[in-house]
C-alpha cells in the first residue's frame, strides 16, 4: 500500500490544510483526503504542487509499505 506523509510534512512546517490549499491552488478536499490518508487517487499536478510547496521529493511525500 502507499502511505502518504503529508500530515507529517505539514506538521514539520507548521502549516494548516487551508494554508496549503490557498498557496498551491489544490482543492481543500483533496488535501484533506491526502492528510487523512483516505485518497484513492491523486493527479500528478497535485503531487507536483505539494512537493514544490513543501520543498520535498515525491519519495518523501509517498512511501510504498507492505500491507499487513
Amino acid at each position: 500500500m502507499i502511505k502518504c506523509h503529508l500530515s507529517k510534512l505539514m506538521g514539520e512546517k507548521k502549516v494548516k490544510i487551508v494554508d496549503v490549499a490557498r498557496e498551491t491552488g489544490v482543492n481543500r478536499g483533496t488535501i484533506t483526503r491526502l492528510y487523512h490518508e483516505t485518497a484513492s487517487r491523486v493527479e500528478l499536478e497535485v503531487i507536483e504542487a505539494l512537493c514544490r510547496y513543501l520543498e520535498c521529493e515525491v519519495g518523501e511525500l509517498f512511501e510504498l509499505v507492505d500491507s499487513e
